[in-house]
């Protein structure tokens, strides 16, 4: 990441809030002076702009732009009363778009909002998914994120085969209480060719696709050497998941149903999926 996409994460998440309802928000006035608009007017007018293509996009303005007010100190132990108001990451994103563009933190905001509206569309259209369209979509993730656990064990110092799988056995250890891949396969009641990966539901799928992004990023980032090291890593990132889980209140990894049917019998069924679901929006 560069020091420009740092600056801009870090500026526009500074000031973003959190509302009762655990929604995230952020304040004009607040964005006002992280994009260097000195006057209210000049910023309400790209607003006004921000507000119409809103509208011509056809969704709700409320949903996107509520004002409110609030007290603030004006000196003398004296408070006055201004207009705000608040505004939703698309809304943000909108407002971007249509800023000076001349500034440099005007660039930096529109990358932000964009990535960081492109992530809730997926989430958002994640969620809209089945559970096994779900567990294939995950399970499809892990494969690709399994891929660059690999380089980064290697870079770290596991070199064969047998050292990566003591390695994998390591993260699942920590995420499963000290249950190996051995032992998970058992209480599955799997066979030895089988992949636990192929019969886990999303939640489950979910955590194991945590555990490697993490782990990857943490033998990179903290620049892990050495094949013992990787290992500890490993197992303390699952044993942190692990943790955070259990705080939580959820249910341990171990603990969760094993589905019917494996990821590869889905993927047998998923073009006919597709095709019955493609009839299903041309009827």
């Amino acid at each position: 990441m560069s020091n420009i996409q740092k600056y801009s994460e870090k500026t526009f998440e500074d000031i973003k809030h959190i509302n009762e309802y655990g929604s995230e928000y952020w304040l004009a006035r607040e964005l006002a002076s992280v994009l260097e608009y000195t006057q209210w007017r000049n910023f309400l007018s790209v607003i006004e702009k921000a507000i119409g293509a809103c509208a011509n996009s056809g969704v709700n303005i409320n949903d996107h732009f509520a004002g409110v007010s609030k007290m603030v100190d004006i000196g003398s132990n004296t408070k006055r009363e201004i207009e705000d108001i608040e505004l939703s990451r698309y809304a943000c994103y909108l407002i971007v778009q249509n800023a000076d563009p001349r500034k440099t933190i005007i660039a930096l905001g529109q990358t932000y909002f964009a990535v960081q509206t492109r992530r809730q569309e997926l989430q958002d259209e994640f969620n809209k998914l089945d559970e096994n369209a779900k567990r294939l979509a995950i399970r499809e993730e892990i494969r690709d994120h399994n891929k660059s656990l690999a380089e980064a064990a290697q870079m770290a110092g596991v070199k064969n085969p047998q050292e990566y799988a003591v390695f994998q056995n390591k993260g699942y250890q920590g995420l499963y209480g000290g249950l190996g891949v051995k032992e998970i396969h058992q209480r599955k009641g799997l066979k030895k060719s089988q992949k636990i990966l192929d019969h886990m539901g999303s939640t489950e799928l979910a955590a194991n696709l945590f555990r490697a992004t993490q782990t990857d990023e943490k033998i990179r980032r903290d620049k892990v050497k050495g094949k013992e090291k990787a290992n500890r890593t490993h197992f303390v990132v699952g044993k942190t998941i692990r943790d955070t889980i259990k705080k939580l209140g959820g249910t341990m990894p171990e603990d969760l149903p094993t589905p019917d049917q494996s990821i590869r019998e889905l993927e047998k069924k998923e073009p006919k999926r597709l095709k019955k679901k493609a009839k299903e929006k041309e009827v």
